[in-house]
């Protein structure tokens, strides 16, 4: 008779609701998916799902919970399932994708997703997930609070902007909006008040803060935004892994002579960080002969600028990680 030697619970994430699959590998190494079943994204949902696994599993062998990481979705069930004293493993959501496109799954929906995750946590060793700290989640919400109020204050200076011009402009409209800006710059400055007493506050997180500035381009609230977005970088273990969090991996459709697409980074990833990159990248070009160096390469080479600069981004971004793990400044 087969033994039972691995148990996995597959997720797939999204805001409402939980696509499981209950996946087993037997001691000849011959996998099986057993049973699906859908859960509400909710407390209740998670104490169900939980509930169900116990009764679907064998008490001899430990069941590994394997999930992505989609934005924030996946963040409640993990720290329920932690809370119970579960295995759970989170995966980058590429190496979710860079999996399926091995399988013979020609229709993508939440339940093949969710039965992908099962056989991928069921064919390769897995690293535990580690709860993160609570500073890097406070960075990463005061982080995207800022982006939020910047792009709003944005709109109500455009809508300024029109106002202002008409023929006629309303004095109490225009009285009404300045305000709003007033309000928003005063937000701004409170956020990023936040950001350094938080930082101020945690010496390990401030010397990695001070670490990750001394590269070109990047300040307190670059390298917060990409501690925040990454967990400090937990679940990072290689640059290129890294660029594909954050959408800077290159795609490029090829076949024989006749197709042939331009290359592109693929922005299946972080917005977040890339958008984060992109300011510092600019002041990197203009004051880091490195930097400027790649910018020029890649200019001459294919003559678009906005191609180099993301180069830039992306190459900037591996340069923190790559201080970050080597412990020295640039």
């Amino acid at each position: 008779m087969r033994k039972i030697v691995k148990q996995v619970a597959a997720i797939d994430v999204d805001q409402k609701l939980l696509v499981t699959t209950l996946g087993r590998m037997y001691d000849d190494w011959s996998p099986e998916l057993y049973a699906q079943k859908t859960f509400a994204n909710t407390q209740k949902g998670f104490e169900a799902f939980l509930v169900w696994v116990k009764n679907s599993t064998v008490n001899e062998v430990s069941v590994r919970f394997v999930m992505e990481a989609t934005g924030v979705y996946h963040e409640g069930l993990a720290y329920y399932l932690d809370d119970q004293g579960e295995e759970v493993t989170i995966v980058l959501p590429n190496k979710i994708s860079n999996y399926m496109r091995t399988l013979e799954t020609k229709t993508i929906t939440d339940k093949t997703a969710s039965e992908a995750i099962a056989q991928f946590g069921l064919e390769r060793k897995l690293e535990l997930w580690k709860r993160p700290k609570d500073i890097f989640k406070k960075l990463r919400q005061l982080s995207r609070e800022r982006d939020q109020l910047i792009t709003e204050r944005t709109m109500v200076k455009n809508q300024l902007h029109a106002e202002q011009a008409e023929a006629e402009p309303s004095k109490s409209s225009i009285t009404r909006i300045k305000a709003r800006i007033k309000m928003l710059v005063k937000q701004e400055q409170e956020i990023k008040a936040e950001l350094s007493a938080l930082v101020s506050s945690n010496d390990e997180i401030k010397k990695i803060v001070v670490l990750l500035c001394s590269l070109t381009g990047v300040g307190i609230l670059t390298a917060t935004s990409v501690l925040g977005e990454t967990n400090g970088f937990e679940l990072i273990r290689n640059r290129r892994q890294l660029a594909s969090y954050a959408g800077f991996d290159v795609k490029e459709k090829q076949s024989g002579t006749s197709v042939k697409g331009k290359p592109k980074i693929s922005k299946k990833g972080n917005k977040y960080l890339r958008k984060a990159m992109h300011l510092p990248a600019l002041s990197a070009i203009r004051h880091d002969e490195r930097f400027k160096a790649v910018f020029r390469r890649i200019v001459s080479r294919h003559g678009i600028k906005m191609k180099a600069a993301v180069a830039v981004q992306r190459k900037l971004l591996e340069m923190m990680f790559t201080l970050y793990k080597a412990n020295t400044p640039y």
